[in-house]
């Protein structure tokens, strides 16, 4: 993967951050820094760096930074500053092992509980995240991708297991960008994406529990067979 730069001579990564709700702002764009792999995993924060790319002062920052830190995304130590977290492989196996069960009982209850707009919005943001594949536009890939399997969780209508996913996928989200870089991965997970839609319509829980289920242990395989390779320690 190319390492992307942030400093004052490389080109803006985002649009400058609007004062008005600069907090959530700025933690959105922090989040996608990450997840996109600007900011990779051990990296350490430079806070001038960060200043000068989302034109904030060091406040705002900081407090982002503590937001990201209690999300398990970025780890701050009094001492050295903060850095991008990075998990280790017993992590990533137990982490995968966790959201591929709660995919997998969120595509059960979605089931029961999904709505025919809920599945229309869900079948237009598939044909979205087909034309973000044709133009090789992996961040809209990506996006619209994590929207469906968001939309199929909030279709489980059950607010415990809401929270606990949004916790937990929020630690895997830049791993589960990361597993799309090869163009066969790209092509599996779209026909997966397909079968999802077909349990789907047919509200067939069990089928589409087991999708996602190997789904996510697919991902999980990647992850490993990525972190593993030479290129991801040199």
């Amino acid at each position: 993967m190319q390492n992307l730069e942030i400093g004052k001579d490389a080109p803006p990564l985002l649009p400058k951050v609007e004062r008005q709700r600069l907090h959530d702002t700025v933690v959105d764009h922090l989040r996608r820094f990450i997840v996109e792999g600007v900011l990779e995993p051990g990296k350490k924060l430079n806070e001038r760096e960060l200043c000068e790319t989302l034109d904030i002062s060091r406040t705002p920052l900081r407090e982002a930074l503590k937001v990201l830190a209690s999300e398990g995304l970025v780890e701050i130590s009094p001492n050295r500053g903060a850095s991008v977290s990075k998990m280790s492989e017993a992590e990533l196996r137990e982490t995968f092992e966790l959201m591929s069960g709660l995919e997998a009982f969120s595509g059960e209850l979605a089931c029961e509980r999904i709505t025919a707009a809920e599945i229309a919005e869900i079948k237009a943001l598939h044909y979205a995240m087909l034309a973000c594949r044709a133009q090789n536009d992996l961040a809209g890939y990506y996006s619209r991708n994590q929207a469906i399997h968001d939309k199929i969780n909030e279709a489980a209508r059950n607010s415990a297991l809401r929270q606990t996913y949004v916790s937990v996928n929020r630690r895997l989200q830049a791993l589960r960008f990361r597993s799309n870089f090869q163009t066969p991965k790209w092509d599996r997970a779209i026909h997966d994406h397909e079968e999802m839609l077909e349990a789907l319509d047919a509200r067939d829980g069990k089928r589409l529990s087991a999708i996602l289920r190997h789904h996510l242990l697919e991902k999980r395989d990647a992850v490993l067979s990525i972190s593993a390779s030479p290129e991801s320690t040199s």
